[in-house]
């Protein structure tokens, strides 16, 4: 029973549940990862950890296609398919998640880094309450937080459930393949992450 509080108050102050009403299904156990850190893997700072061309980080399978119609911050929808070649990072969130806030600053910064060697950021908007619904509440939003990677309004939920989420934020990052290779839930592991973004970036 303590096992099961300490996980459920890492999972509040990291990131949000959704509540047990949900119609999602929980995210499989082989899609939650934990990545060594280069030092652990026995690579020197910045070196990425490659067997063979590849990343050693594990491939989780195809990712799910995005349906979403509704886009911000680009002139068309964004699909997997025409991404091929790119390293899409892509987070569920919603705006009114504190934890999905704290996020935003990191998100921000590897958009501006990274954009030009073929990371594509989307924010797949899933709301938790009725007013995240309202696209120009969302509008608004995207605009305070100053967001200028691409987001999706995901209000049916189509790409959460496609991805079994439960969770916001949680982060997946997808191959230039368009496999999944790193996943992370709530708030945290920051150099973690942005380690997999250089080493899918770099892979052949």
């Amino acid at each position: 029973m303590k096992n099961i509080l300490v996980i459920f108050t890492f999972l509040m102050v990291t990131g949000c549940a959704v509540q047990s009403a949900s119609p999602v299904q929980t995210i499989p156990d082989n899609q939650v990862v934990v990545v060594k850190s280069n030092e652990e893997n026995g690579n020197s700072e910045g070196e990425a950890a490659k067997v063979d061309g590849r990343s050693s980080l594990p491939d989780l399978g195809a990712a799910p296609e995005l349906t979403t119609e509704v886009w911000l911050n680009t002139p068309s929808p964004l699909r997997l398919q025409q991404l091929n070649g790119k390293v899409v990072l892509l987070e569920m969130w919603t705006y009114g998640c504190i934890n999905c806030r704290n996020v935003i600053p990191s998100l921000k910064e590897w958009h501006t880094r990274y954009a030009g060697d073929g990371l594509v950021i989307i924010g797949n908007h899933f709301p938790e309450f009725a007013q995240e619904r309202d696209l120009q509440n969302l509008k608004d939003a995207v605009k305070n937080l100053g967001i200028e990677y691409a987001v999706t309004q995901d209000n049916d939920g189509v790409t959460w459930q496609a991805y079994n989420n439960r969770f916001w934020p949680s982060l997946y990052l997808i191959d230039k393949k368009g496999h999944i290779r790193y996943t992370h839930i709530g708030e945290g592991q920051y150099q973690e992450t942005e380690r997999a973004i250089q080493e899918l970036l770099v892979e052949e």
